[in-house]
């Protein structure tokens, strides 16, 4: 099942009622027009917002909240804040796991890897809608050391944003299966870059933003190591080749 096809199971299973008022996550909710801003794959918003999931042990509850850019990272924030919790101590164990509206920069990244070994028993799951300057080689590697650590990294796609929207954004009443519908294709050259990025290769993702008419452009500069090392299904979401047929 596609993400686009589990979204729209879930979306006739559900009623189109705004968050109750009872809701306790409602207080740490986002806006509409927040969600849209932060996390359009095609703004290049300076600004990061971060949404996030926190299951302990075995607990089914699961604690939401969100953050934003202080003087420092998001990413940070996040870990000085939950550090400084009495309860949390480096024997814990809990899931966690982000919305990001930026993948993490190379200090953010040392910053996470330093609390996970600080504390074993943590797991961090990351969706990003946007690749941080992704053509600099320290977030690059930065990124590469956190899937070496054990952090599963990937790209947001139509299934993330609308869990986001269902569970963090205060939705009018009426509006829950209104959440912003982005193209694919901007998710797929993301990913595509994001396996770039993993696998050692070259970049082959370029961004440009005209700001006059507030328009980005995406473009490709693909190598023969991208076509030899990128996996197919990959490349093929992309259209960027087709798929072989044998004719008898």
């Amino acid at each position: 099942m596609t993400p686009e096809e589990e979204v729209q199971r879930q979306s006739t299973m559900t009623s189109e009622k705004g968050p109750s008022t009872g809701d306790p996550t409602l207080r740490r909710r986002i806006e509409p027009w927040e969600f849209d801003i932060f996390y359009d794959p095609r703004e290049l918003r300076k600004e990061a917002c971060l949404l996030y999931e926190i299951k302990w042990g075995m607990s089914p509850k699961i604690w939401r909240s969100s953050g934003k850019n202080t003087t420092n990272h998001v990413e940070v924030n996040f870990i000085e804040k939950l550090t400084s919790e009495r309860r949390f101590h480096s024997s814990i164990s809990c899931s966690i796991t982000w919305f990001l509206s930026w993948s993490p920069c190379w200090e953010c990244s040392q910053a996470i890897r330093e609390f996970l070994s600080q504390h074993p028993g943590v797991t961090l799951v990351i969706y990003v809608a946007r690749l941080f300057w992704h053509t600099d080689q320290q977030n690059r590697q930065g990124l590469r050391d956190l899937v070496n650590s054990g952090v599963t990294i990937q790209i947001m796609r139509a299934s993330e944003y609308y869990h986001c929207w269902r569970n963090f954004v205060n939705y009018p009443p009426g509006e829950e299966a209104h959440w912003p519908r982005y193209p694919p294709l901007w998710m797929m050259l993301y990913a595509l870059e994001l396996h770039c990025i993993i696998l050692s290769l070259p970049p082959c993702l370029k961004i440009s933003r005209r700001w006059q008419n507030h328009l980005t452009f995406f473009r490709l500069h693909l190598q023969n190591c991208h076509y030899q090392m990128i996996p197919p299904h990959i490349l093929l979401a992309t259209g960027l080749i087709q798929p072989s047929v044998t004719w008898r």
